[in-house]
C-alpha cells in the first residue's frame, strides 16, 4: 500500500506531500490542474521512463518519493534480500531522481539499484491502468500467469511442471554442449590429463622452494662460509692465538677478587658470560666446519628442482601454494569429465525419459488450465453482466507450442466479443474506450485480490461512459478497493461520490509561476466539488441536492466484502 509521495520540481509541480489512506481515493478537478501529473509521479517511480522535460523549469533536478508498506509475499521478501535491500520495519521508500543531463538516479531503502530492479519491484507495488496505456492486463504475455494464479491446482502443477522441465532442460544442455564440443571435448581432457600427471610426479611441498633456494645459498657459498668459520675458531682456540685461554686466565684473577664489592662482582659474572658464550661458540664452529663437506652433485639437484618448479609456477601460479591449489581444481574437474565420458552412452536414454516425464506433467497441466478457464470465463460473463455488458462473450484461447516451454506446451490469450454478430478479438486490441474500460474492470476485480498488488491506479479509465454504466464501474471500483488500495483520477461524479477519500487537484499561480495544489476536502466541500463535477461552471442548489444525494447513496451502496 502506498502511504507517501513525494514531489520535488516535477513539471508545474514544486513542493507536493500527499499522505494515502487504504481502499478508495479519489483524485478529482479541473481538466488541466495536473491530476495526471501525480499518475505520472507514481509511473516513474515504478521505473516508466524519464524525460528532462519532467523537470521543473529553474530547477536542476526532479526528486520523487514514495513510501510503502510491504506487501505479504514470501517470494518478493526473498527477492528483495536477494538483491540486499532490507526491509525497515515492514516499509519500502522508492526514491528516483532525474537530472537534466538524462541521468537517472534510482534507490530503494537508501540502497543504489538499477532501473530494471527498480521496476521490477514497483511493478510489485503498482498496477497503474490508464485510458490508452497497455498495462499489466492488456500484456498478452501475462495472460497464462494470470490464468494459473487463478487456480490454486494451476499453481501446483506448473510447479511440478517447471521442476520436470528444468530437469528436461539440464540434461538436453549437456547433451547439446557435448555433441556440439566433442573435439574441444577431447582436447580439454587430454590437456587436464596431462597438467594433473605432470603436477603428480613433481610431488611438490608447501615451503620447498624457500628451503632449496636457501640451501643453494649455502652451498654457492661453500667456500667463504668454511673460510670464515676456520678463521674464528682459529681466533678463539687456534694454536697462534688462543683467545679463549687468556680469557679463562683472566676470569679465574677477577673470581678472586670479585667478593671485595659489588661493583668487581658484576664485572667478574660479565666476563664469566663471556667466557662461557665464546666457548659454546667455539664448539659450534667446529661441529659445523666438521659437518661441512663439498657436494657439487648435490647443488646440480637443487638447482634442477628449483628450475622444476619455476616452470610449474610459471605455468599453473605464483607460488607452490597457488600451483597445488590449481592441481586440486583441475584434478576435481577431470574426474567429473572422465566420469560423465563413461556415462555418456546413458545420455540420450535420460534425456528421454526427462522429456516423457515433463510432457507428461504439461499435459496435466494443460486440461486443469482448461477447466480453470471455463471458471474464468464464466465469472467474467457475471462481472460484465453487472456492468451492462450482458451481451458480451469473454474467451480464454490456447494454441499449443511446438515445443516444450518453461510454462508449458501451450500460451493463452484473451478474447473478447462485445457485440453481438460481431467478431470476436483479442483483448488488447478492442478499440472502443468505454467497453475496455468495463473489460478491464472486470478482470481487475477477479484478479485485484489473487495479484496481490499493492496499490491499483485508475486514471481516467471511465472515459466513455455516463448515466448507469457510469454508476456500475464507481461500485466495481469500489469492491475493488474493498481488498487493495485504489488510486483513482475521474471526472465522474458517481466515482467519486464511492470513495473514502477524496482530494482535490487545483492549479494556482504564485510569483508569477503556475503551481499543482492537492489537498484533502471534507463532507462539505466534497459536495461543492462533486456539484461542479455534475453541472460544470454554474453550481446551483439543485445540483448541490443531487451532489449530496449522491454521497448519501454511495455511503449505503459501498461494498466492503
Amino acid at each position: 500500500m502506498l502511504r507517501e509521495l513525494t514531489i520535488r520540481d516535477f513539471a508545474i509541480i514544486e513542493k507536493l506531500d500527499i499522505r494515502f489512506e487504504p481502499h478508495m481515493t479519489v483524485l478529482t478537478g479541473e481538466t488541466g490542474a495536473g491530476k495526471s501529473i501525480v499518475i505520472d509521479a507514481l509511473g516513474l517511480l515504478s521505473g516508466g521512463r524519464g524525460s528532462q522535460e519532467f523537470i521543473r523549469k529553474g530547477a536542476g533536478k526532479s526528486v520523487l518519493q514514495g513510501l510503502f508498506a510491504l506487501p505479504e509475499d514470501r517470494s518478493f521478501s526473498d527477492y528483495l534480500e536477494q538483491i540486499g535491500i532490507q526491509p525497515d520495519g515492514g516499509e519500502l521508500i522508492l526514491q528516483r531522481e532525474l537530472y537534466r543531463s538524462g541521468r537517472s538516479v534510482c534507490r530503494v531503502n537508501n540502497t543504489l539499484v538499477t532501473l530494471a530492479v527498480l521496476r521490477k519491484i514497483g511493478g510489485r507495488l503498482i498496477d497503474i491502468h490508464g485510458q490508452n496505456e497497455h498495462q499489466t492486463l492488456m500484456h498478452v504475455e501475462n495472460h497464462l500467469k494470470l490464468l494459473d494464479q487463478y487456480s490454486v491446482r494451476n499453481l501446483q502443477l506448473k510447479r511440478s511442471y517447471q521442476a520436470a522441465f528444468a530437469k528436461y532442460q539440464e540434461q538436453k544442455q549437456d547433451l547439446e554442449k557435448r555433441r556440439s564440443n566433442e573435439k574441444k571435448w577431447a582436447q580439454r581432457l587430454d590437456m587436464l590429463r596431462f597438467q594433473v600427471k605432470e603436477i603428480e610426479e613433481a610431488h611438490l611441498e608447501n615451503g620447498e622452494e624457500e628451503k632449496l633456494s636457501s640451501e643453494k645459498e649455502k652451498l654457492e657459498n661453500f667456500q667463504s662460509i668454511r673460510d670464515a668459520l676456520s678463521k674464528g675458531y682459529q681466533l678463539l682456540s687456534g694454536e697462534e692465538t688462543d683467545l679463549l685461554g687468556s680469557l679463562g686466565s683472566v676470569t679465574e684473577e677477577l673470581e678472586g677478587i670479585a667478593t671485595y664489592s659489588e661493583s668487581l662482582q658484576t664485572i667478574s659474572t660479565n666476563l664469566s658470560n663471556a667466557f662461557y658464550t665464546l666457548q659454546d661458540s667455539a664448539h659450534d664452529i667446529s661441529r659445523e666446519l666438521e659437518d661441512m663437506e663439498w657436494d657439487e652433485g648435490r647443488l646440480n639437484e637443487v638447482n634442477l628442482r628449483l628450475e622444476l618448479i619455476s616452470q610449474l609456477e610459471h605455468k599453473y601460479g605464483d607460488s607452490i601454494k597457488q600451483v597445488l591449489q590449481y592441481y586440486q581444481q583441475i584434478k576435481a574437474e577431470l574426474e567429473k569429465m572422465e566420469n560423465a565420458q563413461e556415462d555418456s552412452g546413458n545420455q540420450e536414454e535420460r534425456l528421454q525419459r526427462a522429456y516423457t516425464t515433463a510432457q507428461k506433467k504439461a499435459q496435466e497441466l494443460s486440461v486443469q488450465r482448461r477447466k480453470t478457464a471455463q471458471a474464468l470465463e464464466k465469472k467474467v460473463h457475471t462481472q460484465l453482466k453487472s456492468l451492462y455488458m450482458d451481451k458480451a462473450i469473454f474467451q480464454v484461447r490456447f494454441e499449443n507450442n511446438q515445443e516444450l516451454t518453461v510454462n508449458g506446451a501451450e500460451h493463452a490469450e484473451f478474447y473478447v466479443q462485445t457485440n453481438p454478430g460481431e467478431a470476436s478479438g483479442p483483448l488488447n486490441k478492442i478499440a472502443s474506450g468505454g467497453e475496455l474500460s468495463r473489460i478491464m474492470l472486470a478482470l481487475k476485480t477477479i484478479f485485484a485480490q489473487d495479484r496481490n498488488v499493492t496499490s491499483i491506479i485508475f486514471d481516467e479509465v471511465d472515459t466513455g461512459v455516463s448515466g448507469r454504466v457510469a454508476q456500475a464501474i464507481a461500485e466495481k471500483i469500489s469492491q475493488i478497493a474493498a481488498t487493495s488500495q485504489v488510486l483513482c483520477i475521474t471526472h465522474l461524479p458517481q466515482v467519486a461520490a464511492v470513495s473514502d477519500h477524496h482530494f482535490l487537484v487545483s492549479k494556482h499561480t504564485k510569483n508569477g509561476r503556475t503551481e499543482t495544489v492537492v489537498r484533502k476536502i471534507d463532507q462539505h466541500e466534497r459536495v461543492n466539488e462533486l456539484a461542479r463535477m455534475l453541472s460544470g461552471t454554474t453550481i446551483t442548489h439543485l445540483t448541490l441536492e443531487h451532489a449530496a444525494e449522491l454521497l448519501g447513496m454511495a455511503a449505503n451502496k459501498r461494498v466492503r466484502h
